[in-house]
């Protein structure tokens, strides 16, 4: 059970989550999934890092981080498009940058450098574009298939049905999951909230957080068999909550970090 000092933390977070603007359309996660990250994580910054995060917002009067979270979709490019998943092969879930990333393209590389530049004395401009960047990435990262397989695409030419419709397992994750909830961004951000606060930020490695998206797509039924049944929604859904809910933690403690 929550102390009386969380449950009074958790309501003031569902305030602030009631109180946030949603975005448009977007990919990856699906826009209610990186707007319930951005909310979540936006009501656990310190006082110093939520002054810095609205000095760069400000460059763009009236957004709010929900709505930056799903500008890296929106702005999506074949140049970038790399950046937002790393392939790691069947059977190994570590890491190497030499064979996971080569040149310095994907998501772990990326993230790493986005983070020097918004904690850098860097322009305003470019800073702002780094926190666009980190918003959307740390949310990237932990969707598991984000950390899948290059042979199917992370998930995407893994067909399948999914409430009598075809789809894929890709876009069964970044939305189909979540849409299945009924929940909008503020009303997920606040039950998440409650569900799981207080938590601790836990590794901050970009890499470890990588590897744990890995190794959950790498469970065995995380491909399901033809039609994704009420087995699957039951197993899964929780694993996708945590996942939201930790990368809110794990994005509000990198901004922190970089915004002292």
């Amino acid at each position: 059970m929550l102390n009386r000092f969380a449950f009074i933390h958790s309501a003031a977070l569902a305030l602030c989550f009631a109180a946030a603007v949603l975005a448009g359309p977007a990919q990856a996660w699906g826009p209610v999934g990186h707007q319930t990250v951005a909310m979540a994580a936006r009501a656990q910054l310190t006082p110093e890092a939520l002054a810095h995060v609205q000095e760069l917002m400000s460059l763009e009067p009236g957004t709010t981080l929900a709505e930056v979270a799903t500008w890296a979709d929106e702005h999506r490019s074949p140049e970038t498009a790399p950046w937002h998943y790393v392939n790691m092969p069947v059977g190994d879930c570590n890491y190497r940058p030499a064979r996971d990333c080569p040149d310095g393209q994907c998501i772990v590389a990326v993230l790493d450098e986005q983070l020097r530049v918004l904690a850098s004395r860097a322009p305003p401009s470019e800073r702002l574009l780094a926190l666009k960047w980190v918003v959307h990435l740390v949310a990237d990262l932990h969707q598991p298939l984000h950390a899948g397989l290059a042979e199917d695409r992370g998930g995407n030419r893994y067909q399948l049905q999914f409430l009598s419709r075809w789809s894929n397992l890709h876009s069964l994750w970044d939305s189909g999951l979540i849409h299945h909830m009924g929940e909008d961004a503020p009303t997920l951000a606040a039950r998440l909230a409650r569900q799981f606060w207080p938590s601790a930020p836990g590794s901050l490695s970009l890499r470890a957080a990588a590897e744990e998206s890995c190794r959950i797509a790498r469970k065995p039924g995380f491909y399901p068999a033809g039609a994704v049944g009420q087995d699957y929604i039951d197993a899964y859904s929780p694993i996708v909550e945590q996942r939201l809910w930790l990368a809110s933690v794990r994005l509000a403690a990198l901004l922190n970090r970089a915004l002292r």
